[in-house]
């Protein structure tokens, strides 16, 4: 048999496995009802002022988001055309890849080199 002290723990370890257990499901959730539409709660906010402070801080935030990303795809693109790898792509290839006109796609290379050189690189 074993000691007391040994069940004690085989006890308390088998409690702690049961508390992590998932609790059952006892309803299932309604597929064919469609939630409201939610933006940022905009919808919610009743005073005009308000809501065009809020909105214009949005528009603001997602620009400067847009901006930065512009700024990761330029630095990637730069770095998938670098002449140094063995496996450097052409700017049609990258346009390809980011449904970019080939064009647009030597832009943004030397927009990230411009970028690389600067040292604004992926932070």
């Amino acid at each position: 048999m074993s000691d007391p002290a040994d069940r004690q723990r085989s006890a308390e370890g088998a409690g702690a496995a049961r508390r992590f257990r998932p609790a059952p499901l006892l309803f299932e959730p309604r597929a064919g009802e469609a939630e409201a539409e939610h933006f940022f709660d905009l919808e919610s906010i009743e005073d005009p002022g308000e809501l065009l402070r809020r909105s214009t801080e949005l528009a603001l935030a997602f620009r400067a988001a847009a901006e930065r990303a512009t700024d990761f795809q330029a630095v990637a693109a730069a770095e998938l055309a670098d002449p140094r790898r063995f496996d450097a792509l052409s700017c049609a290839e990258i346009a390809d890849r980011a449904d970019w006109t080939p064009d647009y796609a030597a832009k943004m290379v030397e927009y990230g080199r411009v970028l690389q050189k600067q040292g604004r690189t992926a932070e």
